[in-house]
């Protein structure tokens, strides 16, 4: 098991090389490489080239990190063909990038348009049919995960298209900040689980209050009923999330895939974060 951070907490304030340096000093073996501007940013072409990446692996050899994952998203669902075959070319680049550092795993979201959910279906599985003879050629996996505001929101059917596709090295990502959304506000964690069984390849840790509960006014929108997607990634312990059943669920199955602190909300105090979430990890794996 790899237990890794998404450094998004120095996503807008240093450099690449000070964010390996500052997880390094962190304490973590792992760096999952999330969106920056400055290297694979949401929806755009990468703005990397060779001198980029050798740097970054010479960084990566001082500091002794390695790289669970690379993480883009890309819009390869939209219905809008233009978007889509912009997509197509930026994971191209991606995978290469990937490839270049010597990565074997990526993880990413379905994106797509929420109200039009069998045209970006559609969709991303024609993106999925140009794309995986590419994932299959540079041999690197790819873990997925339904994000809020994706034309696939649920756990069960980002599972269902797993299935479909059938390919060993496709596998789920499960977001805990988002699992309000992944059944649409039950957070049942042990379905959730029972569900995704041994493709379960990718957990990723962050509390969350719940967006469907019925009582308080715990998000004010203006105006009321305005459609917008809301979640957090906070520390755990200080959402609704059931992380005592994800922790001994992932006990129970013997879990080896890969951890990611997934918090965001503290860029100010990234460090008291950061051992917040790991202490929580560690003792709820048992590891401590």
């Amino acid at each position: 098991m790899k237990i890794a951070y998404d450094p998004s907490h120095y996503r807008d304030n240093t450099t690449i090389e000070e964010m390996i340096y500052n997880t390094a000093k962190l304490g973590y073996e792992y760096i999952e490489l999330s969106p920056r501007k400055d290297f694979i940013w949401f929806y755009e072409y990468p703005k990397v080239d060779r001198a980029m990446i050798k740097k970054m692996k010479q960084n990566l050899k001082d500091t002794g990190l390695q790289i669970s994952s690379v993480l883009p998203v890309q819009q390869w669902s939209s219905p809008i063909e233009e978007e889509r075959q912009a997509a197509i070319k930026n994971w191209k680049r991606c995978i290469e990038i990937t490839s270049e550092l010597g990565v074997d795993l990526m993880n990413t979201e379905f994106s797509g348009y929420k109200d039009r959910p069998l045209e970006s279906q559609d969709a991303f599985l024609r993106s999925m049919d140009e794309l995986i003879p590419i994932f299959e050629k540079e041999g690197i996996a790819l873990n997925i995960q339904p994000h809020p505001n994706d034309f696939i929101e649920r756990n069960d059917e980002t599972m269902r298209i797993i299935r479909a596709i059938d390919k060993d090295w496709l596998n789920l990502v499960f977001s805990t900040a988002h699992a309000f959304y992944n059944d649409d506000g039950l957070g049942d964690i042990d379905a959730i689980f029972d569900d995704a069984g041994d493709r379960l390849k990718h957990v990723l840790i962050a509390d969350t209050l719940n967006h469907k509960a019925a009582y308080g006014l715990r998000y004010i929108i203006n105006p009321p009923d305005a459609n917008v997607t809301i979640h957090q990634h906070l520390n755990p312990g200080e959402g609704e999330v059931d992380f005592d059943t994800i922790f001994r669920r992932l006990r129970e199955m013997k879990f080896d895939g890969i951890i990611t602190n997934s918090v965001f909300t503290y860029p100010d105090r990234p460090e008291w974060s950061s051992q917040v979430t790991m202490d929580v990890i560690r003792k709820g794996l048992h590891l401590s």
